[in-house]
């Protein structure tokens, strides 16, 4: 097992841009109902993970945002994260991938080139050993 037969690729990964607007950003994760999503910019670097609590927390800070026209004026890499879920790098040996997985629903994955190549869901993971027999209830 490899962590590419898990990969989900860039281009199917749902995640914004860190020059997007916040408007565009809570757009997106409110139309797929995710409360984190990867953040990376044009030169497809993993920058980090934007989640709904550090968008919350950059509201109260910046009340003026509550009004969507202004909300539309300041960038995802504004917004202070607390947390970014650290990348994996697509060599690694799967327990790195397992350890990472078990705390976050993704872990981001990078080439050697440290760019974002998509990620692993922990779904993905735990449907795989559900359906190989590897977990028993």
């Amino acid at each position: 097992m490899n962590i590419q037969s898990f990969l989900k690729p860039f281009y199917e990964v749902t995640l914004v841009y860190d020059d997007q607007n916040l408007a565009e950003a809570l757009e997106i994760m409110t139309k797929h109902r995710y409360t984190s999503i990867p953040v990376i910019n044009h030169q497809q670097s993993y920058i980090g993970t934007l989640t709904e609590g550090d968008i919350l927390q950059y509201l109260l800070m910046h009340t003026e945002c509550l009004n969507p026209e202004e909300l539309k004026k300041h960038q995802v890499i504004e917004v202070k994260r607390h947390r970014d879920y650290e990348p994996v790098s697509v060599d690694s040996l799967m327990p790195t991938l397992l350890s990472k997985a078990s705390n976050e629903n993704f872990v981001p994955i990078i080439d050697q080139n440290d760019k974002f190549i998509g990620i692993v869901t922990r779904k993905t993971l735990l449907d795989y050993f559900f359906e190989h027999n590897f977990l028993v209830l």
